[in-house]
């Protein structure tokens, strides 16, 4: 009797402990979880590491809005990131003019504030010796001031949209404007870069009838990459200017 009740006994404990660590068990489970992250949305500035935090959206594009990527960025490659002036290699008077995090570090932008720094006054400078850019070059036209004013004024932000029109191309809606945020920094009436002059209709023409704008801007070997010292143009960009030049590259 005396060995059965301590079986029993021990039967018990064994079935109580088994429940505990059961319980226990669950209840480290229950408070388990994965931490929390959060992004940082800034108008400006890095955080530790280099990594970008600000907003960089792909939503479609508000016409009351500028935006680096699809505007402001195009217009300081083209005609500011250029070989003896804003590029990395030259960095006149240190400035870099051809990304984003170069652009806020360099380049004297207070976001909010266009008046606070150089870029806007230099770029809107009638001074042909303080100018931005320098002659031969052409200046920048009042649409484009007043868009990179407009984008400071907005926040100076890293942001982009989604505007990309595939079913209505045509060269004065889509093909001209492209080009002239662009290309036509480099290639215009007083600096035709390779002797390529995208500033009117015929130039233009001529470029995307003997297949050196398509070869160009697809980066095709044998061919300059346009832009040049940037970044392929958007894909749906080389399939509007495609469109275009398939259809007979017509003058509407």
């Amino acid at each position: 009797m005396k060995n059965s009740k301590t079986i029993t006994g021990f039967l018990d404990f064994s079935v109580i402990a088994f429940i505990v660590f059961i319980i226990m068990m669950m209840l480290l489970w229950g408070c388990k979880h994965e931490p929390m992250l959060v992004p940082v949305l800034t108008t400006g500035g890095e955080t530790p590491g280099n990594v970008d935090t600000t907003t960089y959206s792909e939503s479609s594009c508000d016409p009351d809005s500028a935006y680096f990527a699809n505007d402001v960025l195009p217009l300081f490659i083209s005609n500011c990131a250029k070989s003896g002036c804003h590029d990395a290699a030259s960095h006149e008077e240190g400035i870099i003019l051809d990304s984003y995090t170069h652009i806020m570090n360099t380049g004297d932008i207070e976001a909010g504030n266009p008046s606070a720094g150089k870029i806007v006054e230099k770029i809107s400078d009638t001074d042909p010796d303080d100018i931005m850019p320098p002659s031969p070059n052409a200046p920048l036209t009042t649409a484009q001031i007043n868009l990179i004013t407009t984008w400071i004024n907005q926040g100076a932000l890293n942001n982009s949209c989604n505007g990309c029109d595939t079913v209505n191309v045509t060269y004065s809606g889509t093909i001209a404007p492209m080009l002239q945020s662009k290309c036509v920094g480099c290639h215009n009436n007083t600096s035709t870069s390779g002797n390529i002059n995208l500033s009117n209709y015929a130039g233009v023409q001529v470029q995307a009838l003997n297949g050196r704008l398509m070869g160009a801007v697809r980066h095709n070997a044998g061919y300059s990459p346009m832009p040049k010292g940037g970044t392929k143009i958007p894909q749906c960009e080389i399939d509007e200017l495609n469109i275009w030049i398939t259809d007979g590259a017509p003058n509407n």
